[in-house]
């Protein structure tokens, strides 16, 4: 019998398929990064608990075209600055991916709140222009121009708050099958290049990726360069599923979709 390709894989392949995962080598991006202060009762807005607001009320913007062999992608992130008891990191409100296997991977993983989008990273001399799109929206977007070379920082550890969860399959809103976990992905980073930009970034307005909610009210910084990292995370502790309920809507297009369960007389 001819082999039936949705039948149970051995031993030898799920291990052969590890070890590959295991030998992928160091993967560079080119990106954009800026980094600005907002309100501060906005990021207070947006926190689910336990997580609470860092010392200084930030806004990360990252958009990179990742050269991953044989499958280039795009990648973007707007993040928040954020504190775990001790531990300062961002909490991600939204993750642009350019294709599934990047989506796939980091939201069922990580619960990485990722979404299927169009990520731009454009340079034509010293003139550059990234930017974040979704339903034809660009909600984010840098313009700008290189300034100058910037010193290479040391390589340093960084820190994202993900909550990874599932919405209850009974379909009546309340809850989810299981408590949430929070958990810490620490990143590695290192750059091979980094550049100094002079522009701006535009807050677009889109009912699906509101960062516009999040206002520029002090650039802090803005720069393009080369750059990679490793990522490991870990479950730190399971959280009260009703108080993160509430926030749960960033993560899809339409808030029905968590209430998307089977009632009676639904067939699919």
């Amino acid at each position: 019998m001819a082999r039936v390709r949705y039948g149970a894989r051995s031993e030898a392949e799920i291990s052969a398929a590890r070890a590959a995962a295991a030998a992928i080598p160091e993967i560079w991006s080119t990106g954009v990064t800026a980094v600005w202060e907002t309100d501060p009762d906005v990021i207070a807005a947006v926190l689910p608990p336990p997580l609470k607001p860092a010392e200084r009320p930030l806004v990360r913007l990252s958009i990179s075209r990742v050269d991953l062999p044989g499958h280039p992608l795009g990648a973007g992130s707007v993040a928040v600055a954020a504190a775990h008891g001790e531990q300062q990191g961002w909490y991600p409100l939204v993750m642009p991916m350019t294709t599934e296997r990047a989506l796939v991977g980091g939201r069922e993983v990580f619960g990485e709140p990722k979404k299927l989008g169009e990520v731009t990273v454009e340079r034509d001399g010293l003139v550059v222009r990234a930017a974040l799109s979704r339903h034809g929206i660009a909600f984010v977007e840098v313009r700008a121009a290189v300034s100058g070379p910037l010193p290479l920082p040391e390589p340093v550890e960084k820190l994202d708050f993900y909550f990874k969860c599932l919405p209850s399959v009974d379909g009546t809103g309340s809850g989810f099958d299981a408590d949430p976990v929070l958990v810490h992905c620490v990143r590695n980073e290192k750059f091979r290049t980094l550049e100094r930009l002079s522009g701006d970034v535009v807050l677009r307005e889109s009912m699906y990726d509101p960062v516009a909610d999040l206002p520029v009210r002090k650039l802090v910084e803005l720069a393009i360069g080369e750059k990679t990292s490793d990522q490991k995370g870990r479950v730190v502790e399971r959280v009260s599923a009703q108080a993160l309920l509430p926030y749960l809507h960033q993560r899809y297009d339409d808030m029905a979709q968590i209430l998307d369960g089977p009632p009676q007389g639904r067939s699919r």
